[in-house]
């Protein structure tokens, strides 16, 4: 018996109630809104704000940026370590930082900088180009800049010139050989380095990214040569410049219990280092604080066991006690999250125009005359079909579609006649799962069917620009339509983009029990536009997205809140994605040589009559303009052109 449908049937199906941290909900329209504070009274509908960003000239596939659901962020991480401190009558402070790699935009990285200027936020750099963009970024003399990654002379250079414009910049010893390199370095500019150390831990990550600590970890130094770079640096009269010890146990840890014996490991390491005579002032304790994606609250893959705030009670608690135990000062406490501060401020939408559907009659399926036996074979089973007898007639309907393959491979049966009998299974496995509907038990046979039922959702994207974790790592992210939702759901989809890439495509989505392989969407209507969202998307997929296809970064609108405006928000900037000449340029492609190359081409046309003047000019001006153009689909909000 078909349930009742709602807003609180569309919230739970979908699990926004779970992944969404209350930033986003179903409006009585049937939208989604955002609400960037957490504050139920300032909401943004995304289909309004779909319709303003269109009046701007944005095409889609479209992000959109909630700034003050960013800086929310920043805030809550900051207050949840804060109220951790009092709690526990901690000793020391907290100055979290911000790792640029997780996201490098300009406007995302000012924004958090802005926003956690009240708390001494600082930033992490792993590479000469993110370095060279926190020191001019970098404004607090108390906010911190954490250097990871390996490093050569002119990294060194530029961290300590940071140094001399009174900037607390650490250069973290990743392995031995470097901490030679940067003495060397520091001694020639005549100055001193704040020098960090990151330990190799025993304990190891879990999830998708649990190779990334551990013993056989990339980085890190061995407890044998933190000893030999304590030695190091004594014996150089420079014990006092070791200033952090760091470790990193994976990204998006899924498991509390992880993270406690990684704290603990590594407090260890710090008040051992302080007890051979050094004077550290802080422990970072690296990134890994997770993401909910998928509402489950559980330590699967792609959730977390526990809260933003546990997390930060764990860390306070677990290196006081050590601390304590040790008789050592408390350490000012660092991390460096990122994908929990800008994961849930960036929303992909996408625009569906078409799918495909296996069950469509397409071909008239009507008995004929001399129709082979097994066209109405398979007519007789559907007509027969019923509730009591739908598992028989769906292995009947399985041996007369394998007996037609056979047949047509033998050359024995015409194409029309496959067409018709695959056309009319494919109507009967769609009625068997239908009648299934409600069974207190689904054999795995009905569940796989209805897998192969779903349909295909032809979206104006591209898996590998915009949900690279997806493709590469089978990251799941929250999906679902942006509006409609009011309206129950009446087909299982997965989501295909529109590359030539038979990988380009969704086809894992978040469930509270594991994952599911289809997507509960809505039916097409020809000349309508149906969104879909993609939420959660602000760690690392504006960055780490490939150019496949020649598809480039797409267009995007950032959103603030305001009281002074009618609806309470307004677009400040629009962004317009990658033009086709500057994805062919990154390619070697050079726009003026293939305006050229053209050109010439339409001349000689021209010139033996295969094309008339007005016609080649008019066809030259059009290519000139789509070398300017997006280099995605374009259907003006009304469904496909053609």
């Amino acid at each position: 018996m078909q349930q009742p449908w709602d807003i609180p049937a569309a919230t739970s199906l979908y699990n926004i109630d779970r992944w969404g941290a209350g930033y986003f909900r179903i409006n009585d329209k049937g939208n989604i809104c955002v609400c960037p504070t957490l504050d139920p009274a300032t909401p943004i509908d995304i289909m309004e704000l779909i319709a303003e960003a269109r009046e701007q000239g944005l095409k889609f596939p479209m992000v959109l940026r909630f700034q003050d659901l960013l800086r929310n962020r920043v805030q809550t991480i900051n207050r949840a370590f804060s109220e951790a401190i009092t709690e526990f009558k901690y000793k020391g402070v907290y100055r979290g930082v911000f790792p640029i790699k997780v996201n490098q935009l300009q406007e995302v990285v000012e924004e958090i900088m802005d926003a956690g200027s009240e708390f001494n936020f600082g930033i992490e750099a792993g590479s000469k180009p993110e370095l060279l963009a926190a020191l001019a970024i970098h404004r607090d003399p108390e906010a911190l800049i954490i250097c990871n990654g390996y490093k050569d002379p002119s990294f060194i250079q530029n961290a300590l010139l940071g140094l001399k414009l009174g900037k607390r910049v650490i250069l973290v010893v990743e392995k031995i050989e470097e901490l030679q390199q940067i003495l060397a370095v520091s001694r020639e500019m005549g100055v001193e380095p704040w020098l960090g150390l990151r330990v190799r831990l025993v304990a190891k990550g879990a999830g998708k990214w649990v190779l990334s600590g551990g013993e056989n970890a990339k980085f890190g130094l061995s407890t044998a040569e933190l000893v030999a770079a304590s030695e190091t640096l004594k014996a150089a009269g420079l014990a006092h410049c070791l200033k952090l010890v760091h470790f990193h146990v994976g990204s998006q840890v899924p498991d509390i219990g992880t993270v406690k014996r990684a704290v603990r490991e590594a407090a260890r390491f710090y008040t051992k280092l302080c007890k051979l005579g050094h004077d550290i002032t802080y422990l970072d304790c690296g990134g890994g604080l997770g993401v909910d994606y998928d509402g489950s609250r559980t330590a699967f893959d792609s959730s977390t066991n526990y809260s933003l705030q546990e997390y930060a009670r764990d860390v306070v608690w677990n290196i006081m006690e050590v601390c304590d135990d040790e008789k050592v000062p408390h350490p000012t406490v660092v991390t460096e999250s990122g994908r929990a501060i800008v994961a849930h401020h960036s929303v992909l939408v996408v625009e569906a125009f078409g799918s495909i559907e296996k069950e469509r009659a397409t071909v008239s399926i009507e008995p004929q005359p001399g129709d082979p036996k097994l066209v109405g074979e398979m007519l007789d089973l559907r007509r027969s079909l019923s509730k009591q007898n739908r598992m028989e007639t769906l292995h009947d309907a399985q041996e007369l579609k394998e007996k037609a393959l056979s047949m047509f491979d033998l050359g024995l049966l015409e194409l029309d006649a496959k067409a018709r009998i695959e056309t009319v299974f494919w109507q009967i496995a769609r009625e068997v799962v239908t009648l299934s509907e409600g069974m207190r038990f689904m054999p795995d046979e009905i569940r796989n069917l209805e897998t192969a039922l779903a349909d295909q959702y032809v979206c104006n994207f591209s898996v590998f620009q915009s949900m690279l974790d997806h493709w590469a790592l089978g990251q799941l992210f929250p999906i679902m339509p942006v509006h409609h939702l009011d309206k129950q759901p009446d087909r299982q989809a997965i989501l295909v983009d529109i590359t030539c890439d038979s990988d380009g495509k969704v086809s894992k989505f978040i469930d509270l029990d594991d994952m599911k392989d289809t997507l509960p969407l809505h039916r097409l209507v020809p000349g309508e536009p149906y969104y879909i969202g993609f939420f959660l998307m602000g760690a690392y997929q504006d960055i780490m997205g490939d150019f496949h296809n020649l598809f480039g970064r797409v267009n995007e609108a950032h959103v603030f809140l305001d009281a002074d405006e009618e609806c309470g928000w307004y677009i400040e900037e629009t962004l317009e994605g990658s033009t086709i000449a500057s994805v062919l340029s990154m390619t070697q492609w050079d726009e003026a040589e293939l305006n050229r190359l053209m050109k010439a081409q339409v001349d000689a046309a021209i010139k033996s009559d295969r094309m008339k003047p007005a016609e080649g000019i008019r066809l030259l001006n059009s290519y000139e303009r789509d070398l300017k153009g997006y280099t995605y689909l374009h259907f003006n909000g009304n469904g496909p052109r053609v």
